[in-house]
């Protein structure tokens, strides 16, 4: 049974219980997710390690190739 399937499953059930309908799925993913990521950066933080990582890092990296480029660009004028 598919969580769509489950979910209009769910949804019928309470309705005919006068009880509320259940969140759709997918509706607390985001906040699933951002709550996973503050939680190994406070495990992170707890095992001496710094708490950025990859994202931090491909940040960086992109933001120095545009600072490279727009350097290039100037030097050429």
């Amino acid at each position: 049974m598919s969580s769509t399937q489950r979910y209009l499953l769910d949804t019928y059930r309470a309705a005919r219980l006068g009880d509320p309908a259940p969140p759709a799925p997918g509706t607390h993913d985001t906040r699933v997710l951002r709550e996973l990521r503050t939680y190994r950066r406070f495990r992170a933080v707890l095992a001496g390690r710094p708490a950025h990582g990859r994202l931090r890092r491909a940040a960086a990296a992109i933001t120095g190739a545009t600072r490279r480029r727009h350097t290039q660009a100037r030097s050429t004028c």
